[in-house]
């Protein structure tokens, strides 16, 4: 989660995107302004591209307004793409999509989630090259966790995610801890699963406490670009300052349509394809 990024894909917020508040399903928090959100989400792309990544944007495809949250459907791992099965109803279909990419691009298929079992993305991360953490969530259910790690093989740990608010507002084990280093995450204490911080404690890894307001705007959604080089939604200054302090290189956007409105922060909009040293 914290080597380089090479390359990404994006998908751009379509028509469904802009009627996202008309159904309540989707959870979004206010009408959508898609003018506003297009121009939010050209702008990640381009700091992206300016950070050194390789970026590719790709159409909506007629999916849900979700969908531009494309870092759910899919795992990539060192042998290939994982097709995940959202926890989500109105988002099945997204990861059939991303299979199709990937498949184009000449990344092979390693295995996919079968039902009953579910797997949002948000609910798994990297914590060291041969490490895969795994959150049992409302979305991402003990059926699906064991597939995906039976798939992926290697050390995986399991740990739960509170239930929190409940299945009306997700919570993903992304949604309380960014790794930003090799030794630092960012972490909101309040929901952190005690086994994931047993686990960070044994290996060394120093945390930056998100505060409950900044918490609610996605200040514990952080993307790194590289170690010590993250992107961040904007209106989090206090954590952003934590990580300058830390010797953090911050680069925030402006994410209100695309990021607070659905609840999804840099993370969640990118799907890296490439990490390497």
């Amino acid at each position: 989660m914290t080597a380089p990024l090479r390359e990404v894909v994006l998908r751009s917020p379509g028509e469904s995107f802009g009627r996202a508040f008309d159904d309540p399903a989707h959870g979004f928090l206010f009408p959508v302004d898609l003018d506003s959100a297009k121009r939010e989400h050209a702008a990640l792309a381009e700091l992206l591209t300016t950070l050194g990544v390789r970026v590719q944007v790709i159409g909506d495809e007629g999916l849900g307004p979700d969908s531009v949250y494309v870092f759910d459907p899919l795992l990539v791992t060192d042998r290939g793409a994982v097709p995940l099965r959202p926890g989500k109803q109105t988002r099945l279909g997204e990861e059939a999509a991303l299979e199709r990419w990937t498949i184009s691009q000449g990344i092979p298929t390693l295995g996919r989630i079968a039902a009953p079992g579910t797997v949002d993305g948000g609910d798994t991360f990297w914590l060291r090259g041969d490490l895969l953490c795994i959150g049992r969530s409302l979305r991402t259910n003990r059926a699906g966790a064991g597939q995906l790690a039976r798939i992926v093989g290697g050390r995986v740990e399991i740990v739960d995610v509170p239930y929190w608010h409940g299945p009306g507002e997700v919570l993903h084990l992304l949604s309380v801890i960014s790794p930003i280093a090799d030794d630092l995450a960012v972490v909101y204490p309040e929901l952190l699963p005690a086994g994931l911080y047993e686990l960070l404690g044994e290996l060394g890894v120093r945390t930056l406490a998100v505060e409950e307001d900044e918490f609610a705007t996605l200040g514990c959604n952080v993307l790194a670009v590289r170690p010590g080089v993250v992107i961040v939604a904007a209106g989090n200054p206090k954590i952003s300052a934590k990580m300058a302090a830390a010797g953090v290189e911050v680069h925030a956007f402006e994410a209100r349509q695309i990021g607070f409105n659905g609840s999804g922060g840099p993370t969640c909009l990118t799907r890296p394809v490439l990490r390497r040293e």
